[in-house]
């Protein structure tokens, strides 16, 4: 009861400060260099990220308060949640200190596309990531304004959430946790709290403590009864879905790949099994510690695969998620595809050992656990010499033309099979999207 107290005055008195000119917290998406507190995520932002929690692609969230004892073990918590594709909430200030400045700090890009979100300085900031979780539950969980236990279930089952306190907690940030509590979201601390291990609300303990700062993830991710299944891919960067929202800057960039000035493109094929040997990647053309920092040259990505399950039709599906795949590397910037790809290769990404064959294995690593059960093998091309890429753009481009005159002839009549999509009844409980050669996307009411 206390913590629920708690929240309904953190709600009230960051209601208040809404009302206030100017807004104390700046209402973009992302911070920029003079604004780093976002508060509460608007209904746009609520609409975007809340169906990851649907459809899977965020199992979870960790609110953080207060702050880590060096800036690097910020950076490093940081970056340990994102690879588990978890989002992170920070509040809190404590002593004019916060994970949130410490990252600001680093040089570390912040923002709902990252994953990586600064709500407010005060603790009562916090509310607003379990307002997020309340909204979650009404949107997606069917739950009713009031329907405190319909929005306790939802929470236990689908929003695997908890909560990490950094450095000295005081009675604010007690009640803070006592609050979260009854959302099933345990509170793990590195200082020395008192414990509360017994299960009830929540799926195991509801407060541990103190964990070292090494540990306080993995610990956290027992608690709240998370499982996590990652393809492990071997890059020397970190790797996970959270860094699919990043930027690299021109300033930052050591190499800039394809794009307006050089020619490139991306392209997947399929052969015939005893044509494919499986992980090898060849680079043909300059590697990256070939090239000078600041350049700009071509590039092209060719995808060969062969399986007994594999069919022609799912070559364009297979080649679309090269962009989704690059784009999970920290330090890699992707934009496009086909014939219209644009890569960006940052200073830090390069420095860790980075290199252009990380493509291929980034590719081979993230096919086989995503789709391994359509093919058997993969082999990956990265050509960064103009020659080459020039000799075999235009079999790409043949390819490209003719899998657009098979979509623009299909019609309904030559079709057995029509699919449907109920992600939307999340919010609109009547509504099911028939998807069709003639109708790609369309909303019938039932």
């Amino acid at each position: 009861d206390a913590g629920m107290a708690t929240l309904f005055a953190d709600e009230i008195i960051e209601a208040i400060k809404y009302t206030q000119d100017p807004l104390p917290y700046w209402p973009k998406p992302n911070p920029d260099d003079e604004h780093l507190w976002l508060g509460a995520a608007d209904d746009v932002i609520m609409r975007e990220r809340g169906i990851e929690f649907v459809d899977g692609t965020a199992p979870g969230f960790a609110v953080c308060v207060g702050y880590c004892p060096t800036n690097e073990i910020a950076v490093k918590i940081a970056r340990e949640l994102q690879e588990k594709n978890l989002y992170v909430f920070m509040a809190a200030e404590t002593d004019g200190k916060s994970m949130a400045q410490q990252l600001k700090e680093e040089g570390i890009q912040m923002g709902w596309e990252t994953r990586l979100v600064p709500f407010g300085a005060d603790v009562t900031a916090c509310i607003h990531a379990l307002g997020f979780a309340t909204r979650a539950a009404l949107s997606f969980g069917s739950a009713q304004p009031g329907d405190y236990q319909k929005v306790l279930r939802y929470n236990q089952n689908r929003v695997f959430a908890f909560v990490l306190a950094f450095g000295p907690v005081d009675d604010e940030k007690h009640a803070q946790a006592a609050g979260a509590i009854n959302y099933g979201f345990p509170t793990i601390a590195d200082t020395d709290i008192d414990n509360i291990l017994p299960t009830g609300v929540c799926t195991y303990e509801h407060v541990v403590s103190p964990i070292s700062d090494d540990k306080i993830v993995a610990k956290a991710i027992e608690v709240r009864g998370l499982k996590i299944t990652i393809t492990k891919v071997p890059v020397p960067v970190p790797f996970g879905q959270a860094f699919q929202g990043e930027r690299v800057r021109k300033e930052d960039m050591h190499v800039e790949l394809a794009g307006q000035p050089n020619p490139g493109f991306e392209f997947l094929t399929s052969k015939e099994l005893d044509e494919v040997e499986d992980g090898k990647i060849e680079i043909i053309g300059p590697e990256i510690d070939e090239v000078k920092e600041g350049s700009q040259i071509p590039l092209a990505i060719w995808v060969e695969v062969a399986g007994r399950e594999m069919q022609p039709d799912f070559e364009p599906i297979l080649e679309r998620q090269i962009h989704d795949f690059i784009n999970c590397a920290n330090g890699v910037f992707h934009m496009g595809q086909r014939d219209i790809n644009w890569v960006r290769i940052s200073k830090e990404a390069k420095q860790k050992g980075f290199k252009f064959k990380h493509f291929g294995s980034i590719l081979h690593a993230k096919m086989h656990g995503e789709y391994g059960k359509i093919f058997d093998k993969v082999q990956i091309k990265i050509y960064t010499r103009e020659k080459e890429i020039l000799e075999l753009i235009d079999i790409a481009r043949n390819v490209y033309h003719q899998r657009d005159a098979r979509l623009a002839d299909m019609t309904d009549e030559a079709v057995d099979t029509f699919y449907s999509c109920a992600l939307c009844q999340s919010f609109a409980p009547n509504h099911v999207c028939i998807i069709t050669p003639e109708r790609s996307e369309g909303r019938i009411q039932a």
